[in-house]
């Protein structure tokens, strides 16, 4: 409403003054206030004093100063435009409005609020009835073309709109069939036959076919060519649809990861003939761009940070139950790495959640085996302190890790020494797991700050630079802290996720990041290790690349998995790996939620959720 922005900007303009004092002015000083002229600014202020707003008592004349009399607090007025914001879709807004609110009151009071916008709505219209899920989404959504996703957010919704040839079961350990219904590889393993589906339509009305499955391989090269998981689909030689049903795949060289591959969101069928149309719009909604799908959701609209998701009607695995998902993507700090049950305590399905002790006997809680690590690479490669071996350990070492985890305390928060093993205890073949760095001696910090400071004086820096996403620069500063406590400085630079890839993570010294150990984490620690390929010299670089392409060529898991952690303890052992914390994903949910079911990332699939 107009006039509530009127009374917000002239209570901004005589913040000195209390509710119900009066304020000397002039009617120009009023009109100029208002950027109006002197006939609307009286019209305006009656229409306030009308609605109670204030009280006024105009003098004219030269030397006369009128009283103004505020009668509604600021924070209310504030509080109310942010609702009508919200009201009107425009969640964005509503926020930042809140942004202006001098107390925590009244950004607590629209918290209280937001919450009870949310959850499960019924609607019924004669016998109709028509079920809504209405969803917080904590970050932003930049794109749904599964070709260029970076968060899990987008990864989540993703998977509700698009389906690829085969998925994963939860737990990681089987690969089940999806679009393709079944499938072979010859005994060289280099060539893999799929069979799809009949009668599986994309959103928009046409019917799935092999060439698109091809196409969307094709097309994810040509995007995204050192993307995720980029050494998997640079290795197909060649693909063939033989007919509408039937895609093969030739291999440059056996890999027994390209069926998981396949699996993951990266690989999902997108329409030929829209991708072309639409061009790098398809999936972007800021550009205006379609995003069409299998899945069992379509997207029916992406406006103001709002994205609302119908039930696909003739989805191949059965309509879901809902009728209609809205997810409200709400921003969240930089560095922010949770969310805390207090802020959202009605919401009905939360993901990614530490419960505080005196929320969690209200929910039920899902606690996964998925996990996210934070750790730190170090760059051998560049021409500075870190390629020295031992200022390499020392460092590590002087991270505290007990003072971190206090820092960061939470029921989902633990110590991490292993990509595989858990640090309370072994794993199933009683493999322990390795110890958290010991404490530096006081002649080893000098040692340390020594070398550093020698390094500056050639280089002419006064810190090493840690570079890292915003997502983790909370993580990034906790790091900073513990080391500047010890005299060793960190200059923290921040780098978007997609670009995070680029040449620029070559001039900085550490690297923060982190890993998703979920049922992909296979292919997720090759792609790590890839990418620490090029911080090592050509010598050890070069090992390296040969012990991935023997955990590639392994058939059997277990003897993969054997390989994997031989990888990770030379990487650890020469301090390029330091581990900093494990924090385990947990989902918590109303007890009137039905129909939990967790796909990928340990997401809830939103296709299986009903409500009594």
């Amino acid at each position: 409403m107009k006039i509530r922005r009127h009374y917000i900007a002239l209570r901004r303009a005589y913040s000195s003054i209390a509710d119900g004092e009066a304020a000397l002015t002039t009617t120009f000083e009023l009109a100029e206030r208002l950027a109006c002229t002197t006939r609307n600014m009286v019209m305006i202020l009656k229409r306030m004093e009308s609605d109670g707003w204030i009280r006024w008592e105009s003098r004219r004349g030269r030397g006369n100063r009128s009283e103004l009399v505020f009668l509604v607090p600021l924070e209310h007025m504030l509080l109310e435009e942010a609702k009508e914001h919200v009201g009107r879709g425009d969640l964005q807004a509503g926020l930042d409005t809140l942004q202006g609110a001098d107390g925590l009151a009244a950004r607590e009071t629209f918290q209280d609020w937001l919450a009870s916008q949310f959850g499960f709505r019924s609607q019924v219209d004669g016998k109709r009835r028509t079920d809504t899920l209405r969803f917080p989404l904590p970050g932003k959504i930049a794109s749904l073309d599964p070709a260029n996703i970076h968060y899990f957010g987008e990864s989540h919704l993703v998977h509700q709109l698009f389906d690829g040839l085969v998925r994963m079961d939860s737990r990681g350990n089987e690969v089940l069939p999806h679009l393709a219904h079944a499938w072979e590889s010859d005994n060289s393993r280099t060539e893999w036959t799929f069979y799809l589906r009949k009668g599986v339509m994309f959103h928009h009305g046409r019917e799935m076919t092999a060439a698109d499955a091809a196409y969307s391989i094709e097309r994810l090269r040509r995007q995204a060519p050192d993307g995720l998981y980029s050494w998997v689909y640079r290795g197909i030689q060649s693909i063939e649809t033989p007919d509408d049903t039937t895609i093969r795949f030739q291999l440059m060289k056996r890999c027994e990861l390209f069926l998981p591959f396949l699996a993951t969101n990266r690989a999902s069928v997108v329409p030929q003939d829209v991708c072309e149309a639409e061009g790098e719009r398809f999936g972007v909604g800021s550009l205006g761009g379609s995003t069409v799908g299998t899945g069992p959701f379509r997207l029916l609209s992406s406006d103001q940070r709002i994205l609302t998701l119908e039930a696909n009607p003739v989805y191949f695995q059965g309509r879901p139950f809902l009728d209609r998902v809205e997810l409200w993507t709400m921003p969240i700090p930089d560095g922010q790495p949770h969310q805390d049950s207090s802020e959202l305590r009605q919401y009905q399905v939360m993901h990614n959640v530490r419960m505080l002790e005196n929320e969690g006997s209200k929910w039920q809680q899902v606690r996964q085996s998925g996990t996210t690590c934070k750790f730190l690479s170090m760059n051998e490669l560049k021409d500075g302190a870190l390629a020295n071996p031992r200022l390499r350990r020392l460092l590590n070492r002087a991270i505290n890790r007990g003072e971190l985890l206090r820092l960061l305390s939470g029921d989902v928060i633990e110590e991490a020494t292993s990509f595989w093993l858990r640090a309370s205890g072994g794993d199933k073949e009683g493999r322990q797991a390795p110890s958290v760095p010991e404490a530096l001696l006081e002649e080893e910090l000098e040692e340390l700050i020594a070398g550093l400071n020698s390094y500056y004086e050639r280089s002419g820096n006064n810190a090493l630079t840690l570079l890292t996403i915003p997502q983790y620069a909370a993580d990034a500063s906790l790091v900073a802290e513990l080391l500047a406590a010890q005299g060793i400085r960190l200059d923290i630079r921040l780098l978007p996720a997609e670009q995070f890839k680029g040449g620029e993570r070559m001039e900085a010294d550490l690297l923060l990041f982190a890993i998703m150990l979920d049922e992909y984490r296979e292919l997720r620690l090759v792609d790590l290790y890839t990418s620490m390929l090029q911080h090592m010299p050509d010598r050890d670089a070069s090992i390296m690349n040969d012990r991935l392409r023997a955990v590639m060529a392994e058939a059997d898991p277990a003897a993969r998995a054997k390989l994997f952690i031989r990888i990770e303890q030379e990487l650890t052992g020469r301090d390029s790996l330091c581990f900093l914390y494990r924090k385990h994903l947990k989902t918590a949910f109303h007890p009137s939620v039905q129909g939990i079911t967790l796909e990928s990332l340990s997401w809830v699939r939103f296709k299986d959720l009903w409500f009594r």
